[in-house]
């Protein structure tokens, strides 16, 4: 067991608590933490402590879960061409949102932007190994895995601006397109999780590819805005590609509506265009528009500990729930 020094959390101020963004009951049956937290950076000097760091997903126990168990690991590619659709967001939110709820989840940060690896309060600065050493230098997941502070059972794998250059230094590497999922079907044999999401970046290159080689499903972060379908046709065209050749088993299983703004026309008609094309995989909980959102990544939090009562942190929980309680 490794022990690493941290900092003891502070409370959130008065002026915080009296901003935080109301949303409507839920019957959530997911925990969450009371919130709000400050920034780390903002903290006080306080006197270390130390806390045990465990990385053995091994010696969680999950018999009290609140959610459903899968029978496997569900490994999902959070992907979309097209940036600010939410992305990231709801990668680490649902992540979050699932370890709460008792469940073994890992994330992989394929983006080299590493906003995941911030969201999850991982420090990801040059020199820290991730997942340029998985892919490029083939170096095993569980002498890079970190685990997060934003959920109990939640792992992640950061990733660093070195990331950059994976793309040029796997064009000539053998068996480029499947390093990922080498890395991490060996990983998962030994250390059991529930749930896999890569949050991979926003294009088509290499580092998507090796994540949609890996994965068994995808979810799409749809924005509900103008040219929202139009990226997601172009995806399908790669997916259809990826499935042909490198990853038969793939398929398109979830679809997340992101940034719905009920007050203009033009969101329901994205999103109605939405359900028309994807009706099955396309989720009944849409994200709303949210400050409390859009500001939780900058404290290093998810928004279900920055803001659990918000709007954006109710919608993100219940669509955890419906992804769990789909079978597939």
């Amino acid at each position: 067991m490794r022990v690493r020094k941290i900092r003891k959390g502070a409370r959130g101020t008065a002026e915080q608590e009296q901003a935080t963004e109301q949303a409507p009951a839920t019957d959530s049956a997911i925990p969450v933490p009371a919130g709000p937290r400050r920034a780390a950076y903002a903290l006080p000097d306080e006197p270390e402590v130390e806390e045990p760091d465990d990385l053995d997903p091994r010696d969680v126990d999950v018999s009290k879960a609140v959610l459903p168990r899968p029978s496997r690991p569900r490994v999902f590619a959070v992907v979309n061409q097209k940036g600010g659709v939410g992305k990231t967001t709801t990668a680490v939110n649902l992540a979050a949102a699932l370890g709460m709820a008792g469940l073994r989840v890992l994330v992989l940060d394929v983006d080299p932007q590493g906003n995941a690896s911030t969201a999850l309060g991982i420090e990801h600065g040059t020199g820290v190994p991730g997942t340029y050493e998985v892919l490029v230098e083939q170096t095993p997941i569980i002498d890079v895995v970190q685990k997060s502070p934003e959920a109990p059972n939640l792992w992640l794998v950061p990733a660093t601006i070195d990331l950059a250059a994976a793309e040029l230094e796997l064009v000539s590497a053998v068996s480029r397109e499947t390093r990922l999922k080498r890395a991490l079907s060996s990983y998962l044999a030994e250390y059991p999780f529930d749930y896999v999401l890569m949050d991979c970046p926003p294009s088509l290159g290499l580092l998507t590819l090796n994540s949609l080689v890996a994965a068994d499903e995808i979810l799409i972060p749809i924005q509900c805005e103008y040219y929202a379908l139009e990226g997601v046709q172009h995806l399908q065209r790669t997916i259809e590609s990826v499935v042909s050749v490198l990853n038969p088993g793939l398929f398109l299983s979830t679809i997340l509506l992101t940034m719905h703004d009920g007050r203009t026309k033009l969101s329901s008609e994205v999103a109605a265009n939405v359900r028309q094309y994807f009706p099955t995989q396309t989720l009944d909980t849409m994200v709303p528009r949210s400050v409390r959102v859009a500001e939780a990544p900058s404290f290093g939090q998810t928004v279900l500990t920055y803001q659990p009562n918000s709007a954006g942190a109710v919608a993100y929980l219940k669509a955890a729930e419906e992804i769990a309680h789909r079978a597939h």
